[in-house]
Parts: C-alpha cells; sequence; structure tokens
C-alpha cells in the first residue's frame, strides 16, 4: 500500500495556528474529510478534514504545535482505490467571541474518530423520562469544534450545560463523554437541579460599568465552581501562638536580606505543613475517580496561593521536604515574581499535594477557603493579632495566628481535622518540634 502525507490545507491568512486536540489515533481507518487535528486562531476553531482515506501510520504534531499551510500533519497507507481529493479549506466552528456564533451543526455519522459513533448506542440506555431539552441557543453558543458537536448531538448532551477542559475552555469529545456517564450514573455536578439565574438588566437601577473577567479569572472560577459543588467541604478553625517563633524570624531576617532572601511567616508554614502531612499522610492523598481508592502520595509538592492583577494563581514548591527553610523562602520570592510578571509555566502549577492560601498581609480573621481538588485539604492563614493569653498565674500579650484548614470529607473526618490543626498549631508554637 502506497504511503501518503496528510497536510495543512490553505488556512487563510492565518500564521502560526495552535493545535489544540489531535482527533485521530495512530492506526485508525479514515476516510476523505474525516477530522485530523483541531486548530484554533485569534477567531474561530477550526477542524482539519483529510484529503485522503487509508490508516494512520504516524503522527508528527502534538497538541501546542504552531502550523502553517502545507506543514505535514501524518503519514497514512492510502487504501488501494484511494485518490487525493481535492483540497478545501477547513470550515471555521464555534466562534469565541458571541456576536459570530455559528449554529448547531446537524447530526450526521464520523466516522474513526477519538470518538467512534458504532459505540454510542451503549449510551442510549431505555429511561423511564424522556431526556431534557436541548438548550439550542446555548448550544450553539458553546466553545466546541465540529466533532465534539457532532458527538454531543448522537448521545443528545447538551453542550451548554459543559464545562470543557481544552484550551481556552473548550468542549472535547472526553467532556462530551463524561459529561453522559455521569448523567447516566446520577453523579457529579451534571446531576444538579438548581433554578436559572434571572436575566437583569442592572442598567435600569442606575449606571453600570461592563468590565470583562481576565483569562484567569474565568479558568479559575470554573475550577473552583467545580470544586465547590463536587467536593463536601468542612473548615476547621484554630489558632496558632507563634510570639517566639516571630521573634526568631524577625532576628533572622535581617541577615537573609542581605542575601536577597526574604524570609516571611510563610516559609515557616510551609516547613510546618510538610512536618503534619508526615505525620498525618491522608491529608497527603487524592481520591480516584471511581471513589474507590485513596492515592497516597510520597512526595510533598505545596502550593502556594498568589494574588496578581490578572486573578489568582497557584504555583507549586516541588519536594519542599527536601529544602531548607531558606530555599523554600528564596524559590517562593522568584515564584510570587514569576507570577506577577505572567511568567510562570504550566509546569509550574502542576503536582501539588497540598496548597496555602494566606491572606496575612490583607487582613481578616478567618475564611474557608476552597479545596484545589484533587488535592483533599487546604489551608488558609489570616492577619496575626496580638492578644492577651492566660498563662496559669497572669495574662501575657502573644501573637496569635489564625488558621483555617478546609477538606474533603469524604476523605477527612472532622476528628482527623482537629488532630492535623492541633499538631500544626504546636509546631508553629515552638518550631523545634521541626526536628524532631
Amino acid at each position: 500500500m502506497p504511503q501518503r502525507k496528510l497536510t495543512v490545507p490553505d488556512i487563510g491568512d492565518f500564521n502560526d495556528v495552535p493545535v489544540i486536540e489531535i482527533l485521530v489515533n495512530e492506526g485508525d481507518a479514515i476516510a476523505v474529510e474525516d477530522p485530523l487535528i483541531s486548530l484554533e486562531s485569534d477567531k474561530a476553531v477550526m477542524d482539519i478534514p483529510a484529503s485522503d482515506a487509508g490508516t494512520i501510520k504516524k503522527i508528527l504534531v502534538k497538541v501546542g504545535d504552531n502550523v502553517n499551510q502545507g506543514d505535514e500533519i501524518a503519514i497514512i497507507e492510502a487504501a488501494a482505490d484511494s485518490k487525493p481529493a481535492a483540497e478545501k479549506p477547513p470550515q471555521p466552528a464555534a466562534q469565541q467571541t458571541p456576536a459570530a456564533q455559528t449554529p448547531p451543526a446537524p447530526a450526521e455519522p464520523a466516522a474513526a474518530t477519538q470518538a467512534p459513533t458504532a459505540k454510542t448506542a451503549a449510551a442510549a440506555t431505555p429511561q423511564s423520562t424522556p431526556p431534557p431539552a436541548i438548550d439550542e441557543a446555548g448550544f450553539s453558543g458553546a466553545h466546541a469544534g465540529p466533532s465534539a458537536r457532532r458527538f454531543a448531538r448522537e448521545l443528545g448532551a447538551d453542550l451548554s450545560q459543559i464545562h470543557g477542559s481544552g484550551r481556552h475552555g473548550r468542549i472535547t469529545t472526553d467532556d462530551v463523554k463524561n459529561f453522559v456517564k455521569r448523567a447516566l450514573t446520577g453523579g457529579g455536578a451534571g446531576g444538579l437541579q438548581v433554578a436559572e439565574m434571572p436575566d437583569i438588566d442592572f442598567g435600569a437601577f442606575g449606571p453600570v460599568e461592563s468590565r470583562p473577567l481576565s483569562k484567569i479569572n474565568k479558568l479559575t472560577g470554573k475550577f473552583l465552581h467545580r470544586n465547590w459543588v463536587t467536593v463536601p467541604h468542612v473548615t476547621q478553625f484554630d489558632e496558632a501562638n507563634i510570639t517566639e517563633l516571630e521573634k526568631f524570624r524577625k532576628s533572622a531576617a535581617q541577615e537573609y536580606k542581605e542575601q536577597g532572601v526574604k524570609l516571611t511567616l510563610l516559609a515557616f508554614l510551609v516547613k510546618a505543613v510538610i512536618s503534619a502531612l508526615k505525620k498525618y499522610p491522608k491529608f497527603n492523598s487524592a481520591l480516584s475517580l471511581d471513589g474507590e481508592h485513596l492515592i497516597l502520595k510520597q512526595y510533598f509538592h505545596i502550593g502556594i496561593a498568589v494574588d496578581t492583577a490578572d486573578g489568582l494563581v497557584v504555583p507549586v514548591i516541588r519536594d519542599a521536604d527536601r529544602k531548607s527553610l531558606i530555599d523554600v523562602a528564596r524559590e517562593m520570592g522568584e515564584l510570587s515574581a514569576r507570577a506577577r510578571d505572567k511568567k510562570l509555566s504550566p509546569a509550574d502549577m502542576q503536582g501539588g499535594c497540598f496548597s496555602i492560601s494566606s491572606l496575612g498581609g490583607i487582613g481578616g480573621t478567618a475564611f474557608t477557603p476552597i479545596v484545589n481538588a484533587p488535592e483533599v485539604a487546604i489551608l488558609g492563614v489570616s492577619r496575626s493579632v496580638m492578644r492577651p493569653v492566660w498563662d496559669g498565674d497572669g495574662f501575657s500579650p502573644q501573637l496569635m495566628l489564625p488558621l483555617s484548614l478546609s477538606y474533603d470529607h469524604r476523605v477527612i473526618d472532622g476528628a482527623d481535622g482537629a488532630r492535623f490543626t492541633t499538631y500544626l498549631t504546636g509546631v508553629l508554637s515552638d518550631t523545634r518540634r521541626l526536628l524532631l
């Protein structure tokens, strides 16, 4: 069988367009016009069709690559009777701007993509009640390509109810599959039946201004909403006496400041949290997707929430247990600076075991942080305050640090939550415990 190369056709005036999804696998049999990859320009998402039929022997691009007209996509073993089709420009899918939304694609057969239609009948199980009607306006405005739209139509899934995991929140075929799976099992956020928020014209009551959310705000909002509705949260409040710790920190801070290191309380918190995670390993875990297993991590990567002008980001200090207090302080300073300069890479924010969100520099007495799933716990830190504390003989001024520990109640019960904060406050009150 002859081998041929499939290339990017004429895509108009676009250059260096990123690949956001690979729609075929090596070994797949494809027909002419089957979608191969999805591209996303500043204006639209487009699926690139196959110009020839055959079997995929090798895929030559990956997600994140930038491509142009003529770039090679894949090598196929062409069918014996196959002749290359005349090149046609790809058709754009859903536009990213609301003013340019395309209508929903009609249901039609799809051949040999990552979402094989031959198996979709298994999802159509008998129901005692008809499936809910699709919101056509929401469906057409959803951020999804033709293959995902076609697949959603075949399964009767409403794209307006699906949160996309792809680039810029784009809905993939896997997102559609997972949504249908959750609906069939009655699990996940998709099973929530809540009334829609009313569409209110706030301008009718007085002057208003509309400001677009930043990309970070929109992405973070989706993840926080998912975590809030799928994780049963409990928050344990406590406070640590950091009087002696703060005296030591201030005495050492000047010395290390001359070395370019800012020794903050947060560095001590990271080391104290690691000690608590080793004492109570359930807090350093993740719940498997099927909810049947607890994955206990043997590493300690600590996420630090950083407030930036564009929103909240959580870079991760990897293997923090193997680093000295000063190394942790130095790395926190570097990560925070990169976060505010928008220079963090995706790898800088992956693999976290436990997160710390500190608002001590701003204020407040307590708050309820949202668990950064798949982590199972997060520590919130508020502003320390000097307070009279009874020492058995009288009152003396002590510096108290409020702590708020939120945790996933499916994994951690209240008693363990209290034990964790009690141990943590003990370590912070006497840092010599870190040597034990």
